[in-house]
């Protein structure tokens, strides 16, 4: 089992060596690896990983070899877990019943409705549709039904209904280390091209070393030239977690492919809309943030502002203080996009929801009308069309 693990690791492209391996197996004889599959992951992984940026990559040829020994773990025991009691407890609703449950009518009433049932509840509350609880019709709570609500206490999203999220969340950083299965995305961004030569002359000019030395009678004359590179500067924003976790694949692609191609490309993360702040590393976005105006004063109107995301949220969000998900925000999102739309007057929004849906979700028409209709699908057409504009 941990040989074909160990070759799995090699041929993902993590290439540990045999004296790891063998440590592995060594602390696993002297009994460190306790008897779960948590603790023993974290052993592989400290025996077998040798750069943090590819814990990501390792979580996943984990889950992919050892997946179900967990489970069948779980089945040896009497004791039935508490995750697995509480998902058999959601509410299975039809269509029709769904369409009775009524929404509280407007963002503020639902965050003074909150208020007010957060004083008033003593205690644990399941079922029912008044209370902070589970598997009820609340527009409070985790694991039921409401088309409009705050959901706490949940492990992920499911209807994708929530106007406000009250859990905190981690998402992971996208691997710019992906290959590509096609070389399309990289052949597309290609278009957006403007090269210079800038830094030292180390490189060796062909044509005019052999024009000087024919010139000098045969004497060797060596000429040099700067590196040629990309001059384009690109300013790099991706919507990151939640709705976004069905496109992660090809959002992968794009930011691999944009790392090869630009050379001079600053990115930064987002979760559904622009805010006051952005980050660079999702495992410590609450603790490293990035103030948006740093952006303007840093990085000036000669880059490329391009947005990646699905536009696809509660309306709130966009034009309401205090209706991000995540944390309270002062200041509408649709006047921080507007300010940095102000700065970079080339500026594009590249969704990757195809283009027939956009119509029927309030939030993508609201982000298409702030970016005066300069959003496009993530595809490859959508992507030569973009590019169109921001030349």
């Amino acid at each position: 089992m941990f040989v074909e693990f160990f070759f799995m690791l090699r041929d993902g492209g993590m290439k540990p060596s045999i004296t790891e391996l063998l440590t592995l197996l060594e602390a696993m004889e002297r009994g460190i690896h306790g008897d779960s599959v948590e603790e023993f992951y974290y052993l592989a992984r400290s025996c077998l990983v040798k750069d943090e940026s590819q814990f990501d990559r390792f979580d996943q040829i984990f889950g992919a070899h050892f997946h179900g020994i967990e489970q069948a773990i779980k089945d040896l025991s009497t004791e039935l877990p508490d995750d697995w009691l509480r998902k058999q407890a959601e509410l299975l609703l039809t269509e029709e019943e769904r369409e009775k449950i009524k929404a509280l009518g407007g963002f503020d009433q639902l965050m003074k409705a909150l208020e007010d049932r957060l004083k008033d509840q003593q205690g644990r509350h399941q079922g029912g549709s008044k209370w902070i609880g589970t598997a009820g019709t609340s527009p409070f709570g985790a694991y039921g039904y409401n088309p409009e609500g705050v959901r706490i206490g949940q492990q992920g999203s499911r209807n994708r209904r929530a106007t406000k999220v009250w859990d905190r969340r981690e998402y992971r950083n996208l691997d710019d280390t992906l290959e590509l299965g096609t070389r399309n995305l990289k052949i597309a961004l290609r278009k957006l091209r403007k090269f210079a030569r800038q830094g030292a002359a180390d490189q060796l000019d062909l044509p005019d070393t052999i024009d000087k030395t024919a010139r000098n009678a045969g004497m060797l004359d060596l000429r040099m030239v700067p590196e040629r590179h990309n001059a384009v500067k690109v300013l790099l924003c991706l919507d990151i977690g939640g709705s976004m976790d069905d496109h992660v694949r090809v959002c992968e692609e794009l930011f691999s492919a944009a790392r090869n191609e630009f050379k001079h490309l600053e990115y930064f993360y987002f979760h559904n809309f622009i805010y006051e702040s952005l980050w660079k590393d999702n495992k410590r976005r609450h603790a490293e943030r990035i103030p948006t105006m740093e952006l303007t004063h840093k990085y000036g109107p000669e880059y490329k502002l391009v947005f990646v995301g699905d536009a696809t949220m509660s309306p709130y969000e966009i034009v309401y203080a205090g209706g991000s998900v995540e944390h309270w925000n002062e200041e509408p999102g649709a006047v921080w996009i507007k300010r940095l739309l102000g700065t970079y007057g080339k500026a594009i929004w590249l969704n990757p929801e195809p283009r027939h849906r956009w119509d029927y979700t309030p939030s993508v028409k609201l982000t298409q009308e702030i970016m005066e209709n300069r959003m496009f699908p993530l595809t490859l057409s959508g992507i030569d069309d973009g590019i169109k504009s921001l030349q």
